[in-house]
């Protein structure tokens, strides 16, 4: 998904607790003071985490019959210390423990939304708040909480550890504050409503007034719902309730647990122990892949009678479960509702009802089920499809896909599309004891909506055989792999079992044994690796095509996991003393080249010369394109093999010994593949020797006339999939031809040569795969007539090769629409190329709209929007762009003092000031506002022109403005200062220019 799209609020949905909640437990006194949790809970957990073998916090009396303090296990010391809490509160404040339960466990507490505050935003707030000048050691310490701290490393990995540091050298109170359990829900209530700074700053403020260090560093482990106790919320659920677990498990409310498990005398009722309608449950997991596809078929326990297992394709897209239930309060007679596997509710964006304007999905559902259908719960996955490649489209477009469909139902771009592969629950009946095939039966009561809503195929197997042929689909086809099912199997909630396994193609195996890279840059780690680099940017070596020598390396893959403590040892010795810190202003790059330009993409906190450091040898599942590393190229969930102690980096791997290395397995698998494709085909014995195929003939193409001949494709690689039907239909070899007869190069696969252009205005599995991997542009064969038509129109001149046009793009690769857009106007017209009628008739059709549109002036609320952003921007560091510059500020220029009489300077006499017209207009362009009056109680500075204001003037204005009421007194500075912040691009000190007497 988008990581930095806004989304719309989700629906505030105003519900009566007490009529919900009818028996919901009340508590007889308020709740404890916050304290008591870090005092009595936090604290004597973390450490029996720190320290199991230490004696226990128990009161309890030590019998025969009981083990001693010192016997009991780290598991039994948790489970005291959570008895004697819960047991005290129900002692002195009652049954409800829902309050201290949302702060225990905040990541289970689905009912209070996200705050939107990670590390680095709580870390700039506390800043602000204490008053801390960045560039000191402290402020250092909170904005690069990573990093060791400036004079120990400390707390380096642990933010809340690192704000402790930080604040117990400043609190506001030394002993324990003050603050209720229940206040401090109904503050994070507050700051979760709110994602504007300055309404967050208060709240965070006022915690800081009226808490002592250690209660803020366990309220910020609670905001960022990372609380690290030791102990997880299985353990806390079953000190409450022995069914709390399961309650969860259904429902995914916190709240549930908490008021209908009060009482632990009182078990759950089997009707409350199935899933629920209208309820968000934790859908079951299928088990990680095991070593031979043999031993995953034997766990799903195949009988004689029945040793069919069913195989899935796995979907590239968000986990979703579907409820409808009747509703005749809402028009339709249905109500919907979706929530994702992190029980994260989605109704706002797919729809709660048949006729919900803003239902991206449940518009088209009105015919969707079989007569008889009154509730049900379904289980799927929601994915992006694009109609134009008839295909599914990356994972991150979904919510993108999902708001363009609420604005246009009829859209002909990517739109959601819920694939069906389980049902749940239907007409009042829970169907998790079913078996997979019935259930699978069940699903006759869908009638699928073409590519919006439909039901995921399955293949029935009983051999590896076929695990391995669908395996290679998946390889072609670029998918993500399968799901292995057992049809015998009911449902299982919350598990991961081996009744549902993966199999995702490992086809890079042979690829990651040999992939010896070199370290170039470091990252601190968290937790037990805080202080250290726990990770490592590796790069591949680019030579110098004159001498063969390394010249530096190119950013490849991050790595993280494989290394052992020795590995970790063993780099810190070799490397030692050579570190240095990375200067985003002044980056290595003789030595090291990023992605992003100025951006640096995944840019370390340190980085080593490539000659200084050591080569690691990296294992992966496969090779994926990503825009965040120079190389254009990354490893999916790479991993340290071994250290190369026998290498340096002269010895590493090159970018050329890459390519050839990727080329050549590629080569392989489509060997194998097509090996054992044929090895199930009856073989007959040739007679007749195999004709010589050359690239692009054919003899049923009769191409007499292919085009002109000439080298505009001179030094050009082409990989031709598909043949044309616009402008004109040629086929693929007619294309080829074509290509040829004008100087260009054919290849049968996109890696046989470098910057090879892939043509293809259809979707063909090759062109899926190509799609898939996302590494290539891919142009429309109608580029290659154009350029043709061109050159013929162009005879005499030179040969010149169009630019690529929008229109000309079957599919462009991730950041390249800009270089792509610049060949044409904002009309969609060439600046290259004859435009022909139809074009034309386009392009003026086009220009009407848009002047349309550009009729409505921007509306307040996009506009403060921009304005937001701007800000956030230039608060993160980014300098300010020059229409920025007086935001905020209001001017009156001023060419001639007051009169006697106290009448204002005239707007006529201010404009014949050609000077001062000029300092005028150049601050409306950087956003100040300007004033008409010097009476303007909000005038912050007032500008003249010394060359036409004596001395007795500049007095006699300098009497108006000490008499003005209040203390707001305006700047008087000279037009200099407008001119030179305007220069320098900042707002210079107005001491510089103030007018003297």
């Amino acid at each position: 998904m988008d990581s930095d799209e806004i989304l719309p609020e989700p629906r505030v949905v105003e519900e009566n607790l007490d009529e919900k909640y009818p028996n919901r437990p009340r508590n007889s006194s308020s709740t404890l003071p916050f304290h008591e949790l870090y005092l009595n809970l936090f604290h004597p957990l973390s450490q029996i985490k720190k320290k199991p073998a230490t004696t226990a916090p128990s009161r309890r009396k030590v019998g025969p019959h009981n083990k001693s303090a010192t016997q009991l296990s780290p598991y039994e010391l948790r489970r005291d210390v959570i008895a004697r809490f819960i047991s005290r509160w129900r002692k002195e404040v009652g049954n409800d423990i829902y309050p201290a339960f949302r702060l225990i466990l905040p990541d289970k507490d689905r009912d209070r939304p996200m705050y939107g505050m990670k590390e680095k935003v709580i870390g700039k707030m506390l800043v602000k708040i204490m008053k801390i000048n960045k560039e000191s050691e402290d402020g250092y310490n909170l904005l690069n909480w990573k990093l060791p701290g400036q004079s120990s490393t400390r707390m380096a990995g642990d933010f809340a550890g690192r704000c402790y540091d930080v604040l117990s050298k400043r609190p506001m109170r030394t002993e324990p504050g003050d603050m209720s359990i229940e206040e401090v829900n109904e503050k994070l209530d507050k700051l979760a409503a709110t994602s504007k700074e300055d309404e967050q700053i208060p709240i965070l403020a006022e915690f800081y007034r009226r808490m002592n260090p250690e209660e803020l560093m366990w309220l910020i482990r609670i905001i960022l719902r990372q609380m690290k106790v030791g102990a997880s919320e299985r353990t806390m659920f079953h000190m409450w309730h022995p069914d709390a677990e399961n309650l969860y498990t259904v429902s995914s409310s916190l709240r549930r647990v908490c008021w209908e498990l009060y009482d632990p005398n009182i078990r759950l009722e089997a009707a409350n122990r199935g899933i629920t309608l209208m309820q968000c449950f934790q859908p079951q997991l299928a088990q990680f892949q095991m070593h031979s596809f043999d031993k995953m078929i034997m766990r799903m326990q195949p009988t004689e009678e029945d040793p069919v297992f069913w195989i899935e394709e796995k979907l590239d897209g968000e986990r979703m479960q579907l409820h409808m239930a009747p509703d005749d309060t809402i028009a339709g007679g249905r109500r919907f509702a979706f929530w994702s596997r992190k029980a994260k509710e989605y109704t706002y964006l797919y729809g709660e009802g048949i006729y919900d304007d803003k239902g991206a999905l449940t518009r088209h559902l009105k015919d969707a089920f079989v007569d008889g259908v009154q509730s049900l719960i379904l289980d799927g996955e929601m994915v992006t499809w694009d109609p134009e490649q008839d295909a599914p489209v990356a994972f991150g477009t979904l919510k993108t896909a999902a708001l363009a469909e609420q604005r246009n139902p009829f859209t002909t771009g990517p739109r959601p599309m819920f694939r069906v592969f389980d049902i749940l629950y239907l007409n009042g009946e829970d169907l998790t004891k079913y078996t997979l095939r019935d259930r699978r039966n069940a699903l006759k009561v869908i009638r699928p909506v073409h590519r919006r809503f439909e039901i995921h195929p399955y293949q029935e197997a009983t051999t590896t055989a076929e695990i391995e042929a669908c395996l290679r689909n998946v390889v072609a086809e670029a998918s993500e792999g399968l799901v292995l099912k057992n049809p015998r199997s009911q449902y299982r909630l919350n598990e991961r079992h081996d009744d549902w396994m993966k199999v995702k193609p490992e086809y890079m195996t042979e690829f990651g044994e040999s992939l010896d890279l070199v370290v170039v840059g470091g990252y601190y780690g968290q937790g037990h690796r805080g202080g250290h680099l726990g990770s490592f940017l590796c790069g591949l070596r680019v030579d110098d095509p004159k001498s063969s020598q390394p010249m530096k390396c190119w950013s490849f893959c991050k790595v993280g996991g494989g290394f052992t403590a020795a590995d970790y040892q063993e780099i810190r010795h070799h490397t030692d003393g050579k570190w240095m810190k990375w200067d985003p202003k002044k980056p290595p790059t003789d030595f090291i080249e990023l992605s992003g330009g100025d951006a640096q993409n995944e840019r370390p906190d340190m980085w080593i010369k490539p000659s200084d450091s050591v080569v690691v040898c990296v294992k992966a599942a496969s090779v994926g394109v990503s825009d965040m590393f120079r190389m254009g190229q990354t490893l999916r969930f790479p991993r340290s093999k071994k250290l190369r102690k026998d290498k340096n980096w002269k010895s590493a791997l090159s970018i050329q010994e890459f390519l050839d290395l990727k080329s050549n397995v590629e080569q392989e698998h489509q060997e194998k593949e097509f090996n054992i494709d044929n090895s199930r085909r009856k073989r007959v014995k040739r007679t007749v020797k195999k004709p010589l195929t050359i690239a692009g003939y054919d003899e049923k193409d009769n191409a007499q006339y292919i085009g002109p001949s000439g080298r505009i494709f001179d030094q050009l690689n082409f990989f031709i999939m598909t043949d044309a039907s616009v402008p004109e239909k040629k086929s693929k070899g007619e294309l080829e031809q074509l290509v040829k007869a004008n100087g260009g190069k054919i290849y049968q696969t996109n890696t046989a040569a470098p910057n090879t252009i892939c043509i293809a205005e259809r979707r063909t599995v090759k062109v899926a795969s190509l799609l898939k991997s996302a590494n290539s542009n891919i142009v429309k064969p109608s580029w290659l007539i154009d350029c043709v038509k061109q050159n013929e129109k162009d005879a005499g001149l030179p040969d010149l090769i169009l630019p690529f046009e929008p229109r000309h793009m079957f599919f462009i690769m991730e950041d390249r629409d800009e270089e792509i857009n610049i060949n044409v106007d904002p009309f969609n017209d060439s600046y290259a190329r004859d435009t022909h009628v139809d074009e034309l008739k386009e392009i003026l059709n086009q220009m009407e709209i848009t002047q349309q549109q550009n009729n409505n002036p921007l509306d307040p609320h996009t506009l403060h929007k921009v304005e937001s952003h701007i800000q956030t921007k230039i608060d993160s560091g980014y300098t300010a762009p020059c229409g920025w510059l007086f935001r905020g500020l209001r001017f009156f220029f001023c060419s001639q003092a007051p009169q006697a009489s106290g009448q204002e300077t005239s707007h006529k006499t201010q404009v014949e000031d050609a000077a001062l017209c000029l300092a005028r207009n150049t601050a409306r362009f950087a956003s100040a506002h300007i004033a008409t009056s010097l009476k303007d109680p909000d005038v912050t500075h007032i500008i003249v022109n010394t060359n036409t204001l004596s001395r007795e003037d500049i007095a006699s204005l300098r009497g108006s403005l000490a008499a003005r009421p209040g203390n707001k007194i305006p700047h008087l500075v000279s037009m200099d200062w407008a001119q030179e912040s305007w220069k320098n691009g900042t707002l210079l000190d107005e001491e510089r220019f103030s007018v003297s007497r």
